[in-house]
């Protein structure tokens, strides 16, 4: 059976946590970032979670970090 070749698009995007979970950037925090309030462009550097439903998918993609 071959190896199962890594999504390079999901490797650039998610991260494995110690604990298991995928970690995962924000969206909405690249441009046009004049009319977003400070309180919302602070919480948009903080990393998030993949969230439950999403995560058997996109660790599919990592197969190498599962």
């Amino acid at each position: 059976m071959p190896k199962i070749k890594t999504n390079r698009g999901a490797a650039k995007r998610f991260r494995k946590t110690g604990c298991g979970k995928l970690k995962r950037k924000k969206a909405y925090a690249s441009h046009i970032m004049t009319k977003k309030s400070s309180k919302r462009k602070r919480a948009l550097r903080k990393s998030d979670l993949v969230h439950s439903t999403d995560a058997k998918k996109v660790s599919r993609l990592l197969p190498s970090s599962s």
